[in-house]
């Protein structure tokens, strides 16, 4: 079904690009768009997790610099005989992790500096075995080529509005293909925001429920999401709303952020409820 997914996204990715070609150059913009779409689909697919990692300043890290992260990734990976992932750390305050890669063979896992140095043992076990969830579901090829559409969509429509209050092609006052292209250009930012909604909320849930069972304690991550409730409403991410859904909570969901209203995870509490609900204890 993913895979299902994932080519569905990425011929939406080709259609819209088409679009922009025909709107910028006619006919000869649509071959350059398919050209250049050819080259997008095949980066989305092979590279994104890394075009991912780069984007957040995400260096790989061992066991020694990691702060504990490295040894709870290890340590979860091998009481429960599942692939070792890489391991990598963002700089930057704002608490939160993600998961991505195309397999549970060729994944990885990024926690912010934030969330390392916030986290108790526990609660940092927690949100590892989160993200390992996501890997374990198969969540992170399509979650991961979705953030990679969308920001391309974003910027091309940030590039057509500047083309269209530049007049058009040849600096020409042409309006009514300006108030097309400028139509486009507001309709794409919605269409990429759709396109993320094609990531279920409800893989969180799944996410949430496999981590409990691979840590052995819901506790842990119950806590670790109302620390960052509280943190992200306080400290600013430098997050890009194209990636907003593959962090283990909404990073734009800050009460100054428009973004909220339009979060592409279910509410922390209704997680957290859930978790408490589950009951499961170390040993248990």
């Amino acid at each position: 079904m993913d895979t299902l997914k994932t080519t569905f996204l990425l011929a939406c990715l080709t259609s819209i690009l088409l679009g922009f070609g025909g709107f910028l150059g006619g006919f000869y913009g649509m071959l350059i768009a398919l050209g250049f779409a050819v080259v997008a689909n095949f980066a989305a697919f092979w590279w994104s997790h890394q075009l991912i990692l780069q984007s957040y300043n995400a260096q790989q890290v061992t066991e020694s610099p990691a702060h504990g992260v490295y040894e709870t990734v290890r340590s979860l990976t091998a009481r429960n005989n599942l692939p070792m992932p890489d391991v990598f750390m963002s700089p930057g305050p704002a608490p939160n992790a993600f998961a991505t890669g195309r397999s549970p063979e060729n994944a990885a896992i990024a926690v912010t500096q934030g969330l390392s140095d916030m986290m108790s043992g526990e609660e940092l076990e927690g949100v590892v075995a989160h993200e390992l969830g996501h890997i374990i579901n198969r969540d992170t090829l399509l979650s991961t080529v979705v953030a990679v559409l969308a920001g391309a969509i974003m910027n091309m429509s940030g590039m057509l509005r500047w083309f269209s209050i530049a007049g058009g092609r040849g600096g020409q006052r042409d309006w009514t293909p300006a108030l097309q292209r400028f139509a486009l250009a507001v309709f794409a930012p919605m269409a990429a925001t759709l396109i993320q909604f094609g990531v279920s909320r409800s893989r969180e849930f799944g996410a949430d429920e496999t981590g409990a069972q691979l840590a052995g304690s819901s506790s842990g991550l119950a806590s670790a999401l109302e620390k960052l409730e509280e943190a992200n409403r306080r400290i600013p991410s430098n997050a890009q709303p194209a990636t907003a859904h593959l962090f283990i909570v909404n990073p734009l969901s800050g009460s100054n952020n428009p973004v909220r209203w339009f979060s592409t995870h279910p509410p922390i509490e209704e997680r957290i409820a859930r978790l408490r609900a589950m009951a499961i204890q170390p040993g248990a």
